[in-house]
């Protein structure tokens, strides 16, 4: 890389202040200014509202619309609040931000552009979705700061806007009650996502962006959320968007049972809102008369990190009309091109170090899988010999068993690789849409986690992509931290970063004559049931990074070793077989 780019690219993340630059975009729509700053060479506005104040009445109901007066000026200079969650905590390495600002007042968006950009540019669109199990996160994340990719988009000749949403999270985005049901209130925090790519179809022409040229994008729980957008409402209402990136996740299990439900009579027991029963519409008062503060503590005081991602979006007959495999199944969807992966290592940050057995392995899964009977859950276990699995060699006193690897192989399956390949053949090979996968292999948090947290042998772990895809190198390189890229590093950073913009720029992550990934096609080459049927290697799979980087075949000759080994056609098609999908709860 040149030493301009890695300079421009060693300024991301650091603080604007002394910035004299004040872009400013007039809105004709509705006669609205906003006044913007500009960083490292792109131009940003910060914590424009979409939506109005959710607490209140306003608490757990869909997100109304943010109309400013006709002449007003929004100063788009700062971050907005993030929603409400647990604050004053650095979850580093894997997130670098401390959210200290939180309010029922959180809908709102940041919008980072090119220089120059006016109305006539009509650049695509990038939408980025925060995970965070649908319990944490906000829109102002330093690792996911989109400033690098921003300007690698502009240097690839293919420039494009980025937009980072807030949405209401846990108890005060996901609460399930009938009464809610019947208002048509349940899964608020997906309407916000939608209100906020509604807002951006409607608005974004004035910053240069094109309204027809939308991608949404997310990680973990924020990949979930991109496939919850494709499957809202059946896809009997037109989508605000053209396409989709669902990174480490793409469902989630548990959706079927009453799970979230059962969370919420724990929170309304502990603060004395059991008057009447959960699904009465005085126990929703209740929780809406309490102050934001009282709520939130309530719902860290009950929450159970043990039993996976607890807060979860509702099959409520109207945003959801029914459990995402049967909306999948009967074809009710928006029919959008799609790019979905995960990293080699997805779920080895959240297995449990200490698993040593065969008996800790059948507990760990137990544990998050209640529901998986004993039958499949030895069919299960049996396609993942403890043999396939090498133990890590002790290092500076820390030792990973052969087992804990094999633990963490089944929960990355499960979640990370077999339900996206589900949600990947039905759109692609089933429905005849473009749909591209991944295998993201190269990483440099891993001796950030080794130094801070004290976690070895973690490989290529979940939020892998996040330094290459926004160009976000830098964001690692701070005090205490271990920052030691290599140019392979650097070269990935471009090739990753591009090939993500060239996808919202042309529907594709490989392009001709330029710096991105080269041979990555389509999962699928042919279309329709029969073709489907007919095999022939697919899907076939990008492996992203390490010694062995291009397009694989899922097994057999041909198939690059890091995919080869993983046996996902066997193992995925007993987890995504009917009986598991009903086991699994989706």
């Amino acid at each position: 890389m040149q030493t301009a780019s890695l300079l421009r690219l060693a300024l991301l993340l650091r603080s604007a202040r002394g910035t004299t630059v004040l872009p400013t975009v007039f809105s004709a729509e509705n006669s609205v200014t906003y006044h913007g700053l500009e960083r490292n060479g792109v131009e940003v506005f910060l914590g424009i509202p979409f939506g109005q104040d959710t607490g209140g009445e306003n608490r757990f109901r869909p997100p109304r619309p943010f109309q400013p007066e006709p002449g007003a000026v929004i100063d788009a200079q700062s971050p907005g609040a993030a929603c409400p969650q647990e604050t004053g905590k650095v979850r580093g390495p894997l997130a670098l931000g401390n959210v200290t600002n939180i309010s029922e007042d959180c809908l709102n968006l940041n919008i980072v552009r090119p220089r120059g950009c006016s109305s006539a540019s009509r650049l695509p669109v990038l939408i980025w979705i925060y995970g965070g199990s649908f319990w944490v996160g906000n829109n102002d994340e330093p690792t996911t700061a989109p400033d690098g990719l921003v300007l690698e988009s502009v240097e690839n000749g293919l420039p494009v806007i980025h937009v980072a949403i807030n949405y209401r999270l846990g108890v005060f985005g996901f609460t399930q009650s009938k009464s809610l049901e019947e208002e048509k209130s349940e899964n608020a925090g997906l309407r916000d996502q939608r209100l906020a790519i509604e807002w951006v179809r409607d608005n974004i022409e004035a910053f240069g962006g094109d309204p027809a040229k939308i991608t949404i994008h997310g990680q973990s729980s924020g990949g979930f959320a991109v496939t919850a957008q494709i499957l809202a409402y059946g896809g009997s209402k037109p989508v605000p968007f053209q396409q989709g990136i669902c990174e480490s996740q793409a469902l989630a299990t548990g959706l079927t049972t009453n799970m979230t439900r059962d969370a919420v009579q724990v929170l309304v027991d502990y603060v004395g809102c059991n008057t009447t029963s959960l699904d009465d519409a005085q126990t929703i008062s209740c929780l809406q008369s309490l102050d934001m503060e009282t709520l939130l503590d309530a719902s860290l005081a009950t929450y159970r990190s043990d039993l996976g991602d607890l807060w979860l979006p509702a099959i409520d007959g109207d945003f959801w009309p029914a459990a995402p495999s049967v909306l999948l199944d009967q074809g009710s969807f928006a029919n959008v091109t799609t790019m979905i992966g995960w990293t080699q290592d997805d779920m080895t940050l959240y297995t449990d170090p200490s698993i040593q057995t065969a008996q800790d392995t059948l507990d760990s899964v137990r544990a998050t899988y209640r529901y998986i009977s004993d039958t499949n859950m030895a069919k299960l276990l049996a396609l993942y010999p403890v043999s396939d699995f090498a133990a890590e060699a002790a290092a500076k006193g820390n030792h990973h068993s052969s087992e804990f690897y094999r633990a963490a192989r089944i929960a990355r399956d499960i979640l990370m690789v077999c339900q996206p390949l589900h949600v990947a053949h039905t759109l692609g090979a089933v429905a005849g849409n473009d749909v591209f996968l991944y295998d993201w292999n190269q990483t440099i948090v891993g001796p950030a986690l080794a130094a801070v947290r004290n976690l070895y042998g973690v490989g290529v772990p979940h939020t892998a992509e996040f330094a290459y895809v926004f160009g976000n190198l830098s964001a690692y390189d701070v005090n205490g931290y271990p920052f030691e890229p290599t140019a392979a590093d650097y070269a990935l950073v471009r090739r990753g970063s591009r090939s993500w913009s060239t996808f919202a720029s042309t529907g594709r992550p490989s392009l001709e004559g330029h710096d991105t990934f080269v041979g990555f096609g389509k999962a699928y080459n042919s279309s329709g049931a029969e073709g489907a049927a007919a095999g022939d290697g697919e899907p076939y799979i990008f492996v992203v990074g390490g010694p062995y980087e291009g397009l694989s075949v899922v097994d057999g000759p041909g198939s690059i070793p890091e995919v080869a080994g993983q046996r996902i056609r066997e193992r995925c098609a007993f987890l995504n077989s009917p009986e598991m999908i009903e086991q699994l709860g989706y």
